[in-house]
């Protein structure tokens, strides 16, 4: 078991927000890469944004100016702060990490949360 796990997913109107939150233990949250990804209904699982160890972060176009993912190494918990919500962004949101990559984070994860899902929809 990867000991992540997600939180915060729901139903949300068009334009409306979510904060999505991955907890796991204090190392991993600490010292491994996270990033999130998101798989809808018949598409391919991809990733959505992702935080290196240092900070440094990364996001899929699709989220940029929209999504804004941050760590609190004490609460132990990284987050997805998902702002002007689109239909198109229902999906079930996954966090995940890796404790291999150096420097920059990627989309190349080991340890993988269940997911929560998110409904975008009026």
């Amino acid at each position: 078991q990867s000991g992540l796990v997600e939180s915060g997913g729901g139903l949300v109107q068009p334009g409306g927000s979510l904060r999505l939150s991955c907890a796991g233990s204090e190392f991993m949250l600490q010292y491994y890469n996270i990033g999130w990804f998101r798989q809808a209904p018949g598409k391919a699982r991809e990733g959505v944004s992702c935080i290196s160890r240092n900070g440094r972060t990364k996001y899929a176009d699709s989220v940029k100016g929209r999504f804004t993912i941050s760590r609190d190494n004490v609460k132990k918990t990284v987050y997805l702060q998902m702002n002007s919500l689109e239909p198109e962004d229902t999906a079930v949101y996954y966090c995940a990490s890796s404790g291999t990559q150096l420097g920059d984070c990627n989309y190349d994860m080991d340890y993988w949360g269940r997911g929560t899902l998110v409904t975008v929809s009026a």
